[in-house]
């Protein structure tokens, strides 16, 4: 084939051990809770939950993809995220308190079945895409990591059927304990190019002769990549994290709320840190390519840029030592089974417990297994397909960013908002997806750039001969237009019952304890009394708590980290 014995066998032995540890851990599973929902796992291991969960192959090729075509600006495709990673820290016990299996646990109770059912439909179809879209870019490096020499599609469907096997028998708590694994191989094919590729450019000394234009090395750039493009991605990035069907998974699976709020603020800044990795390979690649002689204006090819994170690794690592590519496909191939696995468990989920149960009650557990396994199977199928039409990894990602947004806004607007109503949640949502499918017909596009201003404020994005809205301005208009819209008509409709209302505040309000038994998905325990809440505001059936001391050092930590990792790259890119 090629490829040198010492790394097939790495690249083997790795598939089948995971395989194996995660079939194992199916042995635990003996309710609908163990398999959804198992609250028993520490710190640690959520953080590399969260971690694993969130971080996948096709990230680090839309980062090098948008670094290659922007310069290192293209590092917020996945730094968007460093705008809501503090705010975890606050979403994690309200979902953990939630004490629900799903994210439609919550809706059903806040508002009623069909808003449920809605979301249960939009999540299923978000993490469907987000699947294809992992599987892509995994496609993409392991096709020019190997030169060709590896099928790529063959190499795809084993571990496809991989995380099928073990993710069926074993549910989240397979995902979890694999993860763990699976996180550390994540690190390592982060990192594991860098020292090679900045070593044969002449590190970033060598980067800044070599690259000529001060906007590749700029964090953000006067046209696509601005301060405002990146202020819009992370403010649908935090609108939209809470809808995300596995986040119920990542917040509540661990044993309190302490280990849910660690796990999914630490482990995702964990990835932001593998993030300056890729950009940074894809900067060293991009004078690496300069320096063999490409034009600049064949590194941008889109078709070409996909790909440079897997050619770096064809080209480097084989010379330097046998395995070392194993290495490298096997950390790839963990971080792809490491978030599918827990995509299409929660997507299983959502259908399971939140369309199939209220439609046919009362059947056994090992039926209702049986759908949820069926069902991931039907969910992983749509994300091959929809892998297999997508033109490429960016234009995938773009597609899964504008979904989850859609029922976060609801989401948000009834934490905070009691007049919040049934109706007013369907009209959020699909006043979201209607301004998202107007925003992109030609016919507004020509209406929107003949507009006054238009021009100088940068409605309009000229790229390939085609006009666009630009992205920051199409997330502004719809996000406007589906909150907007979910505050007129909850106005006109009839509230939700008191009864209701109060007992999803109840929940927010009072804090897990150790040993906790929930027997029913949102209700307290027996016995447990509903601790009195201060609020921060409290007026026009508006509700906000005032923050606990252990929220805002958390918050403030979360922030201070994010800030000093951006001045440290920044640094780094201009004189390190």
């Amino acid at each position: 084939m090629g490829i040198h014995w010492i790394d097939l066998t790495v690249l083997i032995l790795y598939l089948l051990g995971i395989t194996v540890l995660g079939v194992w851990m199916s042995r635990r599973v003996k309710t609908m809770g163990d398999y959804f929902m198992p609250r028993r796992f520490g710190s640690m291991t959520m953080i590399m939950h969260s971690f694993g969960t969130g971080t996948a192959s096709d990230q680090a090729v839309t980062v090098a993809s948008g670094t290659a075509q922007n310069g290192i600006s293209g590092i917020w495709y996945q730094w968007l995220w460093l705008i809501p990673t503090p705010f975890y820290w606050l979403v994690a016990p309200i979902m953990r308190r939630f004490r629900a299996v799903t994210t439609a646990d919550v809706l059903t109770l806040r508002f009623d079945m069909s808003v449920a059912v809605l979301f249960s439909i939009v999540g299923i179809v978000s993490m469907s895409v987000k699947i294809g879209a992992i599987l892509k870019g995994a496609a993409a490096v392991v096709d020019s990591g190997t030169g060709g020499l590896l099928d790529s599609t063959m190499a795809i469907a084993a571990i496809t059927i991989l995380f099928l096997i073990y993710g069926i028998a074993g549910g989240l708590s397979a995902a979890i304990v694999t993860d763990f694994v699976q996180g550390i191989l994540t690190i390592v094919f982060s990192f594991i190019l860098l020292p090679f590729v900045f070593s044969a450019v002449g590190g970033m000394a060598g980067i800044r002769e070599t690259i000529t234009d001060p906007n590749l090395l700029s964090l953000a750039t006067p046209k696509k990549i601005s301060t405002f493009f990146v202020i819009m991605l992370g403010i649908q990035g935090l609108v939209g994290i809470v809808a995300q069907p596995h986040v119920m998974g990542v917040c509540g699976a661990g044993k309190t709320e302490k280990e849910g709020r660690i796990g999914f603020m630490v482990g995702n800044l964990v990835k932001r840190l593998c993030t300056v990795a890729w950009c940074l390979t894809g900067i060293a690649a991009v004078a690496w390519y300069l320096n063999q002689g490409l034009e600049l204006d064949q590194i941008r090819n889109k078709e070409f840029a996909d790909k440079i994170y897997g050619d770096m690794a064809n080209t480097f690592l084989p010379r330097i030592s046998p395995g070392l590519l194993g290495i490298f496909l096997a950390s790839l191939l963990a971080a792809v089974m490491s978030s599918c696995d827990s995509f299409m468990i929660s997507s299983a989920g959502l259908f399971s417990e939140n369309i199939y149960k209220p439609l046919f009650p009362n059947k056994s557990i090992g039926h209702y297994l049986m759908v949820s396994r069926v069902t991931s199977v039907a969910v992983v199928a749509g994300g091959v397909c929809f892998a297999i039409f997508v033109p490429n990894v960016v234009e995938a990602l773009e597609i899964w960013f504008k979904i989850s947004p859609m029922s976060g806004i609801a989401f948000w607007m009834c934490l905070f908002w009691r007049r919040m109503t049934v109706a007013g949640a369907w009209a959020t949502t699909v006043t979201g997806f209607a301004t998202w499918w107007l925003s992109t017909l030609p016919r507004f596009v020509s209406f929107a750039a003949g507009l006054p201003g238009a021009r100088p404020l940068g409605f309009i994005w000229e790229e390939g001969g085609k006009q666009s809205i630009h992205e920051p301005w199409k997330i502004l208009f719809y996000m406007a237009c589906a909150t907007i819209a979910g505050i007129v008509v909850s106005f006109l409709t009839c509230p939700v019952d008191k009864q209701k209302l109060d007992r999803f505040h109840e929940l927010i309000r009072t804090p897990v304890q150790p040993g906790e038994v929930i027997e029913e998905p949102c209700t307290l325990p027996p016995g447990v009394t509903v601790p009195d809440r201060k609020m921060l505001i409290n007026c026009c059936g508006i509700e906000v708590p005032a923050p606990s001391a252990t929220s805002v050092w958390g918050f403030s930590a979360g922030t201070l980290a994010g800030v000093v990792l951006v001045v440290l790259f920044w640094w780094f890119a201009k004189s390190g």
